[in-house]
């Protein structure tokens, strides 16, 4: 299969299956007599395990490492396991640093109930006061 084949089964961009081929997580394929890369079938299949371990959050640094488990036996699944409740982990964290910059900025956006005429922009203030803040 063709570079344009390959990405449009696997709904990506053809630039991706290159960048996936310099970080070392796609092989690179053979090249036809007219020097145009021939994939084979597994190239779709390797993409879309890609595609989705990112869609779970997964970096490809942690796909490279799926990709060595899903060639292993029983104690690939245990080290897979661990990746994955790691990566919960991960997630919980960045979940509740979102939550409280979302409590943060509704405090804000109530204090912006007062009149015009009696008041500056607090979101405004908030943020300008952190410029003085860091070192």
């Amino acid at each position: 299969m063709r570079t344009s084949e390959v990405a449009a089964r696997a709904r990506v961009n053809p630039q991706t299956l290159r960048y996936y081929e310099r970080r070392g997580l796609l092989p690179e394929p053979e090249r036809s007599a007219s020097g145009y890369r021939a994939y084979g079938p597994q190239a779709v299949r390797l993409v879309r395990f890609i595609k989705r371990a990112q869609d779970l959050g997964f970096t490809l640094d942690d796909v490279e490492s799926l990709l060595h488990l899903a060639d292993g036996g029983p104690q690939s699944c245990d080290a897979a396991r661990e990746l994955a409740t790691a990566k919960i982990r991960d997630l919980d964290a960045r979940i509740a640093d979102l939550r409280a910059m979302r409590s943060g900025l509704a405090r804000l956006v109530q204090t912006c109930e007062q009149p015009r005429d009696r008041r500056e922009c607090p979101i405004l203030i908030e943020i300008g006061s952190a410029e003085e803040e860091r070192p």
